[in-house]
């Protein structure tokens, strides 16, 4: 009876317990591409010796085992278990290369054969001193060079195998060669790799001397000419339905074209808007004519071998922006949404404001403390700040706002309006200070400065004013602030304006006479009030004359320039009348102290 034997279990269970210890501490740590493609590119050519070396040695076993004599069971049980850790050291090593090939997929990507502008296979390992890069070159190259023989048959390719290698022969000539490591790869063995690489090259040769026949070409010209000629009649086609429609319009250019109309405003007269139609039709034409030669080169491209490759870019050039903008504006649908949403709410409380605004401005509605002239200033400035709120929110939805460049733009412009429009700024603020400190209104006479006349329009940037001779002067809001003003229209006692002049009159002439016609000057002006009357003071005792301030309330401020013309004229008349000289006398006197030089009493005057 045959002694039973635990060595060949054991040995199995070592291999295995090796393999598993190298799988996960041999890993290595993470490194540059190219070298950890190298290093284990390395590993695997040593696998792959080891891989031979068993091979060769299990075959030196396996004669042995048939010329050992049948009843020596001792040394056919020794060679058995050497033939199976062989077997069992093969398949860890086999499983070992796969599995380095696995883990170098994500890394080393390959490199195409391309004879014809087209992939035949893909080549990732080196051999000697040739790289994969090398390889693939000199075999498409190889490739290129039967084709173009004249005398070549696809058939006369052959395999020719050289221990594991796998050679495809064009007579003497190697066109690729086919190893293990090949096959691994591709996840197949190095004979079936071979077939696969023989079939695809007869079929990219037969292919290739197909497409450059002359009967190709022939073929290619007379399709392109008809492509010319379909073009050619498109255009024309296209031209002459154009020259149509124009001819149309005109005849019906009375019933159809009317022009634009909002309201009663003509926006676009009938002969502009004709204008823009045949603008827009010859748009067309040509965009048309365009879209049919630009279609049509990608057919022409198409026929011809060596312009094959461009129809394709041709009509992905086409093709792709109109993807991609209908691509991006599908995926901009719900930010759209969200944006008119936005919108459309801003819209309702803006409406809502301008409703409590035209309120309070009319008098509808009353504030205390808030003036009427306030509620339209007040409402653009909740407006101004509601629409960049409104921005802030909408701007995260716009397209491109994450873009570095969107934000640059926004930063440019900011600092650009910033620095640009301090002076404006300036001006803005004073002028919503001036609307709320209310120092005048529109239609008030003011002085501002140097300036007099009456405010007929006030803005955030200037202050314009009409003088008394009809000058329209513009007043930055930053130099009204700055300035003095004077307001001859606001009366807050309801008595009116004040206004006055001075008067000469000689000592000799009584005050109370000055005083009465004075009065009586003053009250026959149309635009002077009755009650409260008018009234002198005394203003100064000069040397030879007493000057007298005449005063008079006026309700009429803007018409102060007449009103002062009317006092003037009858001053003078009154106190002629009365035979008084308006004068400021200037004299000499021999005083000798026996005389005062006083008015005399009503009695002596008797």
């Amino acid at each position: 009876m045959m002694k039973k034997n635990y060595f060949n279990p054991v040995l199995y269970s070592l291999a295995i317990l090796l393999t598993l210890t190298n799988i996960v501490f041999g890993q290595e740590t993470p490194m540059d591409t190219s070298s950890k493609i190298s290093d284990q590119s390395l590993d695997l050519i040593k696998l792959v010796e080891l891989q031979k070396q068993d091979s060769l040695k299990r075959i030196e076993l396996e004669n042995r085992l048939l010329n050992v004599k049948l009843n020596d069971q001792k040394e056919n049980q020794k060679l058995y278990d050497e033939l199976a850790l062989l077997k069992s050291r093969d398949s860890i090593a086999f499983a070992r290369r796969k599995e380095k090939v696995d883990s170098m997929r994500t890394l080393n990507k390959g490199v195409p054969v391309v004879p014809f502008q087209d992939t035949l296979f893909t080549i990732y390992t080196n051999v000697g001193g040739y790289s994969a890069s090398d390889r693939a070159k000199a075999v498409a190259s190889r490739i290129e060079t039967l084709a173009n023989l004249p005398n070549f048959h696809a058939d006369s390719l052959t395999i020719n195998q050289e221990e594991n290698v796998y050679i495809i022969l064009y007579k003497d000539q190697m066109i690729v060669s086919v190893n293990d490591n090949d096959a691994l790869w591709m996840n197949t063995n190095a004979k079936s790799l071979s077939k696969d690489y023989l079939q695809k090259v007869q079929n990219a040769i037969k292919q290739y001397r197909e497409e450059h026949s002359v009967k190709k070409i022939l073929t290619g010209i007379g399709l392109a000419a008809i492509i010319i000629l379909a073009v050619f009649f498109l255009v024309k086609i296209i031209s002459k339905l154009v020259l149509f429609i124009k001819k149309k319009l005109v005849l019906k250019k009375d019933t159809l074209i009317k022009g634009v109309y909002v309201k009663d405003y003509e926006l676009i007269s009938s002969k502009r808007l004709m204008k823009l139609l045949w603008l827009i039709v010859d748009g067309l034409k040509w965009l048309f004519i365009l879209i049919t030669i630009y279609l049509a080169l990608p057919l022409l491209l198409n026929l011809f071998p060596s312009t094959e490759g461009y129809a394709p870019l041709l009509i992905e050039y086409f093709i792709r922006p109109l993807k991609e903008i209908g691509l991006a504006v599908v995926n901009y649908f719900p930010n759209l949404i969200t944006i008119l949403i936005i919108a459309v709410i801003f819209h309702y409380l803006l409406r809502l404001l301008h409703f409590f605004a035209t309120e309070v401005e009319n008098g509808a509605l009353t504030i205390n403390g808030f003036y009427k002239e306030w509620a339209q200033p007040t409402y653009q400035i909740l407006k101004v700040l509601l629409l960049a709120f409104m921005m802030i929110v909408i701007f995260p939805y716009l397209p491109g706002s994450d873009s570095p460049i969107f934000k640059g733009v926004s930063v440019f412009i900011g600092v650009l309006f910033t620095f640009s429009s301090a002076g404006a700024l300036g001006n803005i603020i004073a002028g919503l200070v001036l609307t709320y400190m209310r120092p005048f209104v529109v239609g008030d006479r003011v002085k501002i400065g140097e300036v007099s006349g009456d405010v007929i329009e006030k803005s955030l940037l200037v202050t314009r004013i009409r003088t008394i001779k009809n000058e329209v002067i513009s007043i930055p809001n930053a130099q009204v602030l700055n300035s003095h003003t004077i307001n001859y229209s606001m009366d807050d006692l309801g008595h009116g304006l004040i206004i006055h002049t001075n008067i000469t009159m000689a000592y000799e002439i009584p005050w109370q006479r000055v005083h009465e016609l004075a009065i009586k000057a003053a009250l026959r002006v149309e635009f002077i009030e009755k009650h409260p009357e008018p009234f002198i003071l005394q203003s100064s005792l000069e040397d030879f004359y007493v000057s007298y301030q005449v005063n008079a309330y006026t309700k009429h401020p803007n018409k102060q320039a007449l009103i002062y013309s009317e006092l003037h004229k009858n001053i003078l008349d009154v106190f002629h009348e009365e035979g008084i000289e308006l004068m400021s006398p200037h004299y000499r006197a021999w005083r000798d102290g026996s005389e005062l030089d006083i008015p005399k009493r009503k009695d002596e005057q008797e």
